[in-house]
C-alpha cells in the first residue's frame, strides 16, 4: 500500500504501474456499474458518463475527501511546489491506490471501494442530459422561471479525515422543503442534493 502512495518525484520505484492497474480497474467498474444502471442507454452515453464519473477533477475531489495527499510521497521539490495539492497527482494516486487493493484484497473488494468512492456521483447520473451535472441542471431550470439560485449549505460532517462524509441541503424557492444530499466531498454532496430537488421538481424522475 506505501508503494502506491510513492510519487515517481520521491524514488525509482513508484506508483505508475499500480496507477496503470488502477486506472483500468476503475474504468471496468465504472462501465459495469453504468450498463447494470441504465439498461436502455446507448453506447455513446455511456461513454460519456463514465467519463464524467473517472475524470480527473473527480477523482482529485475524491481524494481531497479523505486528506490523501497528506499521505504521499513525494521529492522536496513536489513538497515545495504544493504537489501534494495537485489535482493530476491526487488523481493518479487514487487509481495507485485501487491498483494496490485490488492485489492486496481483490476484486470483489476493489469494486466495493470503488462504489463506495462514486457513490455520490452514480446519484447525480442521469440521461437526461450527460453533459450537465445536477448542479447545472437545477441552476439553469431555476433560471429559464426567473427564480432565485439554489443554496446549498453543509449542515454536518461525520467520519475521521481519511472517511469523511457531507451532508448539504439545498433550499429552493419552488420547494416547500429543503433538498438533501450527502458524500465523500462537498461537492458531490451538493451534486446529490441538487439531483433530489430536480426530482422534487418533477423536472427529472430519477429513473431516466
Amino acid at each position: 500500500m506505501l508503494l502506491a502512495l510513492t510519487h515517481r518525484s520521491f524514488a525509482g520505484r513508484n506508483n505508475e504501474r499500480l496507477e496503470f492497474l488502477g486506472d483500468a480497474i476503475l474504468n471496468f467498474v465504472a462501465g459495469e456499474a453504468l450498463f447494470d444502471r441504465f439498461p436502455l442507454a446507448r453506447e455513446g452515453q455511456l461513454s460519456r458518463l463514465r467519463a464524467r464519473l473517472v475524470k480527473g477533477e473527480t477523482l482529485a475531489v475524491l481524494a481531497r475527501g479523505f486528506d490523501l495527499g497528506d499521505y504521499l510521497r513525494l521529492g522536496s521539490g513536489e513538497l515545495k511546489s504544493g504537489g501534494f495539492r495537485r489535482e493530476s497527482i491526487l488523481a493518479d494516486a487514487l487509481e495507485a491506490l485501487i491498483g494496490a487493493i485490488y492485489l492486496d484484497a481483490g476484486m470483489d473488494v476493489a469494486r466495493e471501494r470503488v462504489l463506495a468512492w462514486l457513490a455520490g456521483e452514480f446519484e447525480g447520473l442521469t440521461l437526461v442530459d450527460t453533459n450537465k451535472d445536477p448542479k447545472t441542471r437545477l441552476q439553469e431550470h431555476l433560471q429559464s422561471r426567473g427564480c432565485e439560485l439554489p443554496r446549498y449549505e453543509v449542515v454536518d460532517i461525520q467520519g475521521e479525515p481519511h472517511c469523511r462524509t457531507f451532508f448539504v441541503e439545498c433550499e429552493v424557492v419552488l420547494l416547500n422543503e429543503k433538498s438533501r444530499g450527502q458524500g465523500v466531498s462537498r461537492r458531490i454532496a451538493e451534486q446529490v442534493a441538487a439531483a433530489a430537488a430536480l426530482i422534487a421538481l418533477g423536472v427529472e424522475n430519477g429513473n431516466d
